[in-house]
């Protein structure tokens, strides 16, 4: 199969995005051509079988008149270069594309992951073959075109690295991704408050940083959380990291924590699991993935008093190697990219989706 992906960024560097990287790699592993479109173009190092092409804003064009034309241009260009169409989260460009596509009998796809339900979405759904997402709740969709994939993690990056020790006395924890509402960062905080009133010596680190005015705001309002806590010496802000520093940095903690709500699989989960960091989250949607440790390790969503309770537990556990491996089993089982891009692959050449 020839195949062009359509994604937001080519970056192996970006916080956020370059785990995508990794899926170009494999889907070049077993494709014949990749014809790569994104909206920016950063460091990246891809087989001799895959080409990138930007729409220009890495270069400070912010025309979206121009990257649109750029997009007509590119597919049109290539039109015979390509047999099928993988759309990773931009639901905009199956709209865009989805016509021209339909006509030329290429067959689409569409990756999406996220509980929002735009006009956009409804639209791709209509013109797009298969939709693609992790779990059926990280799509608030119904249509016989969706298909529960699991995630892509590059699980081997994180399990090159040898099992973190666990601090009991010193937990480390950490919260990594976007600063945003969602998130609800607010919980480990106050959740951190109270093991230290219990005497645990406990530290945080946020990795990540807010993408709009609004998130800035919601960094503040942590902020004065944290002083209002007397948390200062415990919290610190890390900012965003490279994608790449990643599981080396994981290898630096005992515990992660993810606030957001049930829905999505969220793909730090995963890598946290991967890198043997005993993840807590709320989010109901994981209970699949931590098999019989779930009672573990999910807490009561909002309730920062059931995560200090479920962190305390953990720290008394004679078991903890154990349960990283199992752990890690899991997320290589469920969550693997070498898994998931043959899959991809294998329903964009069904001729009966």
């Amino acid at each position: 199969m020839k195949i062009l992906i359509i994604t937001q960024a080519v970056n192996s560097e970006d916080f956020v995005l370059g785990f995508f990287h990794r899926w170009i790699e494999e889907f070049a592993k077993h494709c014949e051509e990749v014809y790569v479109i994104c909206l920016y173009k950063g460091a990246h190092q891809l087989p001799h079988n895959v080409h990138v092409y930007s729409l220009g804003k890495e270069k400070g064009d912010t025309s979206r008149f121009q990257y649109v034309v750029r997009f007509w241009s590119y597919i049109w260009k290539y039109r015979s270069q390509y047999d099928a169409v993988f759309v990773h989260m931009n639901p905009e460009y199956v709209v865009l594309g989805g016509l021209l596509w339909r006509v030329l009998h290429k067959r689409i796809g569409l990756w999406y992951v996220h509980k929002s339900v735009t006009l956009k979405l409804r639209l791709a759904t209509l013109l797009a073959d298969v939709v693609f997402t992790s779990v059926p709740q990280s799509i608030n969709r119904k249509s016989k075109k969706i298909r529960s994939m699991g995630h892509g993690v590059d699980t081997s990056a994180f399990s090159r690295l040898s099992v973190p020790l666990f601090h009991p006395v010193t937990p480390r924890l950490v919260s990594v991704g976007r600063i945003t509402p969602i998130k609800n960062l607010e919980i480990p905080i106050h959740a951190l408050a109270l093991l230290r009133e219990k005497g645990i010596a406990a530290t945080l680190d946020i990795i990540g940083s807010p993408a709009v005015p609004t998130d800035s705001a919601y960094e503040e309002s942590l902020r004065v959380l944290i002083n209002d806590k007397k948390l200062d010496a415990s919290v610190s802000f890390v900012g965003s990291i490279s994608n790449i520093d990643i599981p080396a940095v994981y290898a630096q903690y005992d515990l992660s924590i993810n606030a957001a709500p049930t829905g999505g699989i969220d793909k730090v989960v995963l890598e946290s699991m991967a890198a043997g960091v005993l993840p807590l989250v709320s989010n109901e949607a994981f209970r699949t993935y931590f098999g019989e440790h779930a009672s573990n390790l999910i807490y009561k969503d909002q309730d920062p008093g059931d995560l200090a309770n479920k962190i305390q537990r953990l720290l008394i556990r004679t078991d903890i190697p154990k349960l990283q491996q199992d752990l890690r089993d899991s997320a290589k089982q469920h969550a693997d990219v070498t898994l998931l891009v043959p899959a991809i692959i294998k329903q964009l050449h069904d001729s009966d989706i």
